[in-house]
């Protein structure tokens, strides 16, 4: 029985600099960083007090995809256009804020939305990221943080 999804490919443009923006300015857990034997690198990265669920940070131009398919996907992560899926924070605006003051690029601060508190930010490599109050969309954007209080 299938339970749930327990990894997420996250294509960025450069691992090293992605290690650092998920660990250091979102504050996320390094779990893996294996070099394989077919020159793909197995970097993976999960929210603080999560245990089931990890990032994948994967560069498309050592993966598993062929020369040109890598190039394309490197030109559509570079555009912002991919997204691996939605992120969860319990404190929107105050994940906002300690999050900028990280250095963390917003598109838009936390606001009040129909459906809870938004914000939306970018990582490094030109992907978002969203909340789970709002369906998991094709431009990875931090979408929507529930409501608190």
């Amino acid at each position: 029985m299938i339970t749930g999804i327990s990894l997420v490919s996250v294509w960025v443009l450069d691992q090293d600099a992605a290690k650092e923006f998920y660990t250091e300015q979102l504050g996320c857990e390094l779990t893996n960083d294996i070099q394989l034997e077919n020159g793909m690198r197995w970097l993976t990265v999960r929210p603080q007090g999560s245990s089931s669920q990890e990032l994948l940070l994967m560069d498309p131009a050592h993966s598993m995809l062929d020369e040109e398919t890598a190039r394309l996907v490197r030109d559509l992560v570079a555009k912002g256009a991919l997204s691996p899926g939605v992120m969860t924070t319990t404190d929107c605006r105050g994940d906002h804020a300690r999050l900028a003051a990280r250095g963390v690029e917003f598109t838009q601060p936390a606001a009040d939305r129909a459906n809870g508190v938004e914000a939306v930010r970018r990582d490094n490599s030109g992907t978002g990221s969203a909340s789970p109050s709002v369906r998991a969309e094709a431009a990875w954007e931090l979408r929507s943080c529930p409501q608190t209080g």
